[in-house]
């Protein structure tokens, strides 16, 4: 299922305004069930740490949802966001300053696999990024010299479970590359704990997310929806009544799997400690 092009049509719509993009932001925190994992645990660590000021690196920013998450914890916090892709950045950086957040938030072109600035973060927050990259071992040995010591990585990718089929992601059989598509089917809930070890982390969570209320709510809210604005772009009329009738059980299901433990799941959240 190709993804892409239905992001590239909804974010030309809602980046007309400012205003319109904030929005888009907030209604993907609702819509994204890895946005509602990702966010509980940046809140739990903000509290830990008696909601300090802090210094984030976002790596593998996208369209900057989390980096402006992010920003807004604490108006102290100061975040670099970084992409392979040229024309976010550049949209990024675009964006910020128009809601003068340019001096606290800024952007820069990276590739992961050779990107380090020593003991410069206190978390360090990848999202959906690390499945697209072969030499994983190299950027998490990366993140842990570019945080300082206390510091945390938090990571959202895909399981072995069914993940690279079953997320909001682009995927094709028998396809690889470094941007566009995964190099591997989803992490091994024990391999990436080695990986991570390896690189000289500690203290590493890792749980299952979009277990099986989260995959209800994913097909309810963005596999179909997904599917019939790919088929037809009038299905923009109806959006919004699909989702006024989908969006109350999927605010359910995914409370259920926030809150749930579960034994297996197509999605994980990571946590480790320097």
């Amino acid at each position: 299922m190709k993804y892409d092009p239905i992001k590239r049509t909804l974010g030309n719509v809602f980046n007309q305004t400012p205003t319109l993009r904030i929005f888009f932001y907030r209604l993907l925190d609702l819509l994204l069930l890895r946005s509602w994992h990702i966010r509980r645990a940046l809140s739990q660590w903000n509290t830990e740490r008696g909601n300090r000021p802090a210094t984030f690196l976002d790596a593998g920013s996208g369209f900057g949802q989390y980096t402006y998450y992010l920003a807004t914890l604490n108006k102290g916090n100061h975040v670099k966001g970084v992409d392979v892709k040229t024309e976010q950045i550049a949209d990024c950086n675009k964006f910020f300053e128009q809601i003068g957040m340019s001096k606290r938030i800024t952007f820069a072109e990276a590739d992961l696999t050779q990107f380090s600035e020593p003991d410069t973060y206190d978390l360090v927050l990848s999202v959906d990024v690390m499945e697209h990259i072969l030499e994983d071992e190299k950027v998490f040995q990366n993140f842990y010299t570019s945080l300082r010591n206390g510091g945390m990585l938090l990571i959202s990718t895909p399981s072995d479970k069914g993940g690279s089929d079953a997320d909001e992601h682009d995927h094709e059989d028998g396809v690889h590359g470094f941007i566009d598509e995964h190099v591997r089917d989803g992490y091994n809930i024990d391999d990436i704990r080695q990986k991570l070890t390896r690189a000289g982390f500690r203290d590493i969570d890792a749980t299952y997310s979009y277990g099986k209320p989260g995959h209800i709510s994913w097909v309810l809210s963005m596999k179909w929806p997904i599917l019939m604005l790919g088929a037809s772009k009038l299905f923009f009329i109806v959006l919004p009544f699909y989702y006024l009738l989908t969006f109350p059980l999927c605010l359910i299901l995914n409370t259920l799997d926030l809150f749930g433990k579960h034994t297996v799941g197509t999605g994980l959240i990571v946590k480790a400690h320097k």
